[in-house]
Formats: structure tokens, C-alpha cells, sequence
């Protein structure tokens, strides 16, 4: 008998940069340590995404104790201190959350603006903050789009390229996805759909919704640029989703139930699995 296992973890500091694989991590109220706990943002204080500047997808940002260190391919690496409280500003998220971030260092504010061509402006979340997710576990999460973790496996990834390739074109990684959590061993594609809670290492995990795709799994992570209609014209064939306004879904949106260690290797336990032909998150 296959055992799930966690197949890869990574997380991003920066919302929208791009995600540092790591082999083990602590996880807390809003995933794991330091995912999405800086946000670029427009003179409006809107966030900025790959959905806007997929070029974002080529920029890294990785914290080192108090510090952040930044790095562009053919662009000189800038450090500097992070600021956990101090000057503030008005932010905002799908002008639907409205909350503040710490003002970071303006020579951040510079070095992004040159790589994308655009106003930005780096901030982190305030001490302070707190914003529930939402769906059959709510949570909570930093600068996420509206959750704490995104989960996917290997299986899901297979069945999705297999469809793919039949069709002429060509498979795609699994980083398209930008998951926190890779699962192996499940061998049916999305068995993730079906797990209400699960634990992973000392993390206790539960189910909050479908994940829901926007036009981000089509930029190509190495490269920041837009690489045709793939993976969505393909998930538009088998994963649309009725109760979620028509999108296509890959993957789950996760709450952190219990925080601990987690790491590359550890087993998945299924707490309890979703009935057949039901979705909690739209009870």
C-alpha cells in the first residue's frame, strides 16, 4: 500500500515573488514562517501580482534572521533590515480587504520599481494583524490571497500534464501552482478534494475550499513571462467548478489547525475525508 507523504514544502516571503523550497518548516496560524508576510503594493496601496507584472515570478526575496535580501537575475542583490512596526500605510487586496502595512526600507521601494518597470512599494504585515480566511475551516493568513496553505499532489500534477501532452501540448511543473504543500503517494489525481483534516508532521490541517485558479498558472515561474493558455485551457475541460462562479480549480485551500514542525518526508494521516459529492466550504 502507497503512503502519502509530503513531497515538497516552499514558501513565499514576498507575495508574488518567487517560493523558496526548503526541506523542513515550522508552521503557524498563517502557514508556514514567513510565507506572504511582504506584500509589493501601487501608489493606491493595491497589492501587485504576477497577474499584473508576471515578471514578479523572477524576483526573489528571502529573509536572514532580521534581514531580507533581494535578488533579480542580471541586477545587483540588495539587503536590508526588515521593519516589524513603525511608519504605516493603507493596503488592500481585490479591493475587498482593507488593512495596513509597516512601510519598509525606500531603497527596496527603489530596487523593485527598477526591476518592474512600475511603482512598488514593499510592506510587511503590522504586529497586529489578523485576517480570517474563510470556507469550511476559516483560519488565518498573512498577505495570502485568502488562506493560510495551498496543498496539491503529485497525482493531480500527472493526471493534469497527461491530459495535457494527449492534447499537443507540454507538460508543466508543478510550481505553476505555487503550492505550499506537494503530496505523494495519493493515486488518484485530486484525492486532496476529498480530505476534510489531515495532519502532516506535528500540523494539523484543515480543508477551507476548492483552489480556484486565476491566470498566474500560466506564467512561467523561470522566466516571468506568460507561456500560452496552458495549464487553464485544459483544467477548463474537466475541473470547472459551478458553486465557485465557473473557475477551475487545482488543488485545496488550507487552514493551519494546529501548528509544529513539518518537513520533506513526513506521512499525511487523514483525519476525516469529505462525503462523496460534497464541498464544506459551501455548506
Amino acid at each position: 500500500m502507497t503512503v502519502a507523504k509530503v513531497a515538497a514544502l516552499a514558501y513565499y516571503p514576498v507575495k508574488g515573488l518567487a517560493g523558496i523550497p526548503v526541506e523542513s518548516a515550522e508552521v503557524g496560524p498563517t502557514g508556514l514562517v514567513n510565507d506572504r508576510l511582504f506584500m509589493l503594493v501601487e501608489p493606491d496601496g493595491s497589492f501587485l501580482s504576477q497577474r499584473k507584472l508576471p515578471a514578479m515570478a523572477t524576483l526573489r526575496a528571502e529573509p536572514a534572521g532580521d534581514r531580507l535580501r533581494l535578488a533579480a537575475p542580471d541586477a545587483p542583490d540588495l539587503e536590508l533590515a526588515i521593519q516589524y512596526d513603525g511608519k504605516r500605510r493603507d493596503v488592500s487586496l481585490f479591493g475587498k480587504w482593507f488593512g495596513q502595512g509597516v512601510v519598509q526600507d525606500p531603497a527596496a521601494d527603489e530596487w523593485f520599481t527598477a526591476r518592474l518597470g512600475t511603482p512598488a512599494a514593499l510592506v510587511r504585515v503590522t504586529p497586529e494583524h489578523e485576517r480570517p480566511g474563510w470556507g469550511a475551516h476559516r483560519g488565518l493568513t498573512g498577505y495570502g490571497d485568502a488562506h493560510a496553505l495551498m496543498i496539491t499532489s503529485l497525482s493531480s500534477l500527472d493526471g493534469l500534464n497527461a491530459r495535457i501532452v494527449e492534447h499537443g501540448g507540454d507538460a508543466i511543473p508543478m510550481n505553476r501552482f505555487r503550492p505550499n504543500i506537494v503530496v505523494s503517494g495519493w493515486p488518484e489525481p485530486h484525492t486532496e478534494d476529498k480530505v476534510l483534516r489531515m495532519a502532516a508532521g506535528a500540523v494539523e490541517i484543515g480543508y477551507s475550499a476548492r483552489g480556484i485558479r486565476c491566470a498566474v498558472p500560466t506564467v512561467d515561474q523561470g522566466t516571468g513571462a506568460k507561456s500560452g493558455p496552458e495549464p487553464t485551457r485544459t483544467l477548463a475541460t474537466y475541473r470547472r467548478e459551478p458553486a465557485y462562479g465557473g473557475g477551475v480549480s487545482f488543488g485545496v485551500k488550507a487552514a493551519v489547525l494546529a501548528g509544529g514542525a513539518i518537513r520533506v518526508g513526513d506521512e499525511i494521516a487523514v483525519r476525516e475525508w469529505i462525503p462523496d459529492g460534497t464541498d464544506p466550504a459551501q455548506d
